[in-house]
């Protein structure tokens, strides 16, 4: 299955490039992504580390391993990688992130290969990682499953692929709508349509529509009360991560 020329929602990228100077401000409008992001660390890393045999505990664990992080940003997921060792190429549909997230690695010591670009321009430029992160993109995409396609078809066979969204029921409404948009105001209004929410079911059967092999996921747990995040075996009501791996 060939991808697509492009899965990119203009205005899903337009509500991405007016904010985009603020990706490393700690209490800004990505102030959600950056309480969230150890515990997304703790579970790629993770991953990672049991797909490919590393140890974390060693200096540049991931030395070796390409890693596109598609979505890129700012570059909040590109640094770390980057600086466990892995070669990284961050990717973002929004060109206004790309110098944001070049100025940043420059300023932190990281070479990170920054591009404006599309996962399926690079699928079509025959681009291939040992591991994809696809973090919170694919509730924003036009076709989540020829984006999944464009991912599948950028993974060398046995790579691995992570990819964390929202899960759409009545809670996740409460939480990622009213909640983080309109009460805590965390997020300008708007920047997530609920219907685009997907399922923990429907993304494990997309993914393997896409020609992928769905071995894991866990839910993202918000503690009001610590104010923290946690992984879940259980709990993926609202925010879900899922690893799938590419056939070899």
């Amino acid at each position: 299955m060939q991808a697509p020329q492009t899965t990119v929602d203009p205005s899903e990228i337009a509500k991405f490039e007016a904010m985009a100077a603020e990706w490393w401000d700690e209490n800004g409008k990505f102030k959600p992504l950056h309480m969230l992001n150890p515990c997304r660390l703790d579970y790629i890393t993770s991953q990672i580390a049991a797909e490919f045999d590393r140890d974390l505990t060693s200096d540049l664990p991931f030395k070796g391993l390409r890693l596109l992080d598609i979505g890129c940003g700012g570059g909040l997921l590109s640094e770390p990688m980057a600086r466990l060792g892995a070669d990284v190429v961050g990717a973002d549909a929004a060109e206004r992130n790309i110098p944001v997230a070049q100025i940043h690695a420059e300023q932190s010591g990281l070479t990170i290969d920054y591009r404006h670009t599309t996962a399926e321009d690079l699928a079509e430029a025959g681009e291939q990682f040992d591991v994809v992160l696809n973090m919170e993109v694919v509730e924003h995409v036009a076709s989540p499953i020829d984006y999944l396609t464009a991912c599948r078809m950028l993974l060398k066979p046995g790579g691995l692929h992570v990819c964390s969204t929202l899960n759409r029921n009545p809670k996740s409404y409460m939480m990622a709508i009213i909640g983080a948009e309109h009460v805590m105001r965390w997020l300008p209004k708007g920047t997530h349509e609920w219907s685009k929410f997907i399922t923990p079911d429907e993304l494990y059967d997309l993914l393997r529509q896409a020609g992928l092999d769905p071995v894991d996921r866990k839910g993202f747990v918000f503690n009001p009360l610590s104010w923290s995040w946690r992984l879940s075996d259980r709990d993926l009501s609202v925010n879900y991560v899922t690893a799938s791996v590419k056939p070899s």
